[in-house]
C-alpha cells in the first residue's frame, strides 16, 4: 500500500468515506443511455485526446500513428510541452469537425492519483490576471491551476492564430486525466479572452475533481462540458468531496456492459454513475483509467 493509499485508509473511517459527503437533497433526475450513433460521435475527439500523449514534434507534423490517422484532415498550428515539467499540448483546425482543437496530455494513473491526494495541494482562487472578473469564491486545485497557467497565454495565442487562419468561431477543448483537468480550466480561461461570438465545447475523459462547488457552478453556467468516465476508474472521485471538491454537470459513465449512461447533476450518486458506483478508492480500479473509450486507449 502506498503512502497516499495508507493516508486515505486512515482518513476514511474518520470522515465517513468519500461517498458519504452530506449535500442538499435534489429531485431525482433521469439517467439515459446513449445510442450507438451518439457514442460514435465522440470518437474523433477521443482520438484527439489520445494524441495529446504524443510528442509535440509528431503532432506538429500530424504524424503520430493511429491517433493522427483517425483525424487525417487535421491541420496543426502549434504544439509544445516537454512531457515532464510541462505537459504536451497541441492546437490546430479540424475541417471535418469545423472547429479549432485544443488538446492537453494526461499522465500515468499512479501519478494522477498522487497529484490529487497529495496533502501539499489545496483549493485556491483563480489567478486574477488570467481570470479577470472571476469571483475569488471560485476555487480550483492549485496543482491543476499551476499546470494550466504554464501554457495559458501560449495556447490562447495559438487558438487566436488558428481561428484567424481558418475563419472559424468554434473551439473544442479535449483532454484525459491531468490533461482533462487542465482543459477544464482552459474552458473558463479561453472564453474570457476570445471574442464573444466564439462557441466552445469541452470533451474530457477521466476528469478528476478540479474545484469547489462554486467552481462547478461557474463551469455549468459558462461552458458546455461533457466528461466521460470509464467503468470503475477511481480518478473521477478524487479529490474527495469531503475536501470541498465537486464535479460539474455533464458526466457520461461507461458501464461494464459497454453502455454509456448520461448522469445529470454534480456527483450523481445513482449506482449507474461514477460517484455511486465507486464509493471509495478501494471499490475502484486504476486499470480502467486509460480506457478503452469506445475502443480507444489513451496513449500514443
Amino acid at each position: 500500500m502506498t503512502m497516499n493509499r495508507a493516508l486515505f485508509a486512515l482518513a476514511l473511517p474518520l470522515l465517513g468515506g468519500i461517498g458519504t459527503y452530506a449535500s442538499p437533497l435534489v429531485p431525482r433526475q433521469t439517467i439515459t443511455t446513449l445510442a450507438t450513433a451518439q457514442i460514435s460521435s465522440f470518437k474523433p475527439f477521443t482520438f484527439f485526446a489520445a494524441a495529446g500523449y504524443c510528442n509535440p514534434s509528431t503532432t506538429l507534423a500530424w504524424n503520430c500513428g493511429a491517433n493522427c490517422q483517425a483525424n487525417a484532415d487535421f491541420i496543426p498550428v502549434a504544439s509544445g510541452g516537454d512531457g515532464g515539467s510541462v505537459q504536451f499540448w497541441f492546437v490546430g483546425f479540424s475541417p471535418s469537425q469545423k472547429t479549432v482543437i485544443v488538446s492537453h496530455q494526461g499522465t500515468d494513473p499512479s501519478e494522477i492519483e498522487s497529484l490529487v491526494t497529495d496533502s501539499e495541494f489545496f483549493l485556491e482562487s483563480l489567478d486574477a490576471t488570467l481570470f479577470p472578473g472571476v469571483s475569488s469564491s471560485i476555487k480550483a486545485h492549485n496543482g491543476f491551476a499551476d499546470e494550466q497557467a504554464k501554457t495559458a497565454t501560449t495556447i490562447l495565442s495559438a487558438v487566436q492564430s488558428a481561428m484567424s487562419a481558418h475563419g472559424t468561431e468554434s473551439v473544442t477543448i479535449v483532454g484525459h486525466s491531468l490533461g482533462a483537468a487542465i482543459s477544464l480550466i482552459d474552458s473558463i480561461y479561453l472564453p474570457i479572452h476570445l471574442p464573444s461570438g466564439t462557441t466552445f465545447r469541452t470533451i474530457l475523459y477521466a476528469l478528476p475533481r478540479v474545484g469547489n462547488p462554486a467552481f462547478a457552478d461557474y463551469v455549468d453556467a459558462h461552458a458546455s462540458v461533457t466528461h466521460i468516465n470509464n467503468k470503475e476508474d477511481i480518478v473521477p472521485i478524487l479529490p474527495g468531496r469531503f475536501l470541498g471538491y465537486a464535479q460539474p454537470n455533464g458526466e457520461i459513465h461507461i458501464q461494464d456492459s459497454g453502455a454509456w449512461d448520461v448522469c445529470p447533476g454534480h456527483d450523481n450518486t445513482d449506482s449507474r454513475c461514477t460517484t455511486g458506483d465507486v464509493s471509495n478508492i478501494f471499490d475502484g480500479d486504476l486499470g480502467d483509467h486509460d480506457g478503452p473509450y469506445d475502443g480507444v486507449e489513451m496513449s500514443c
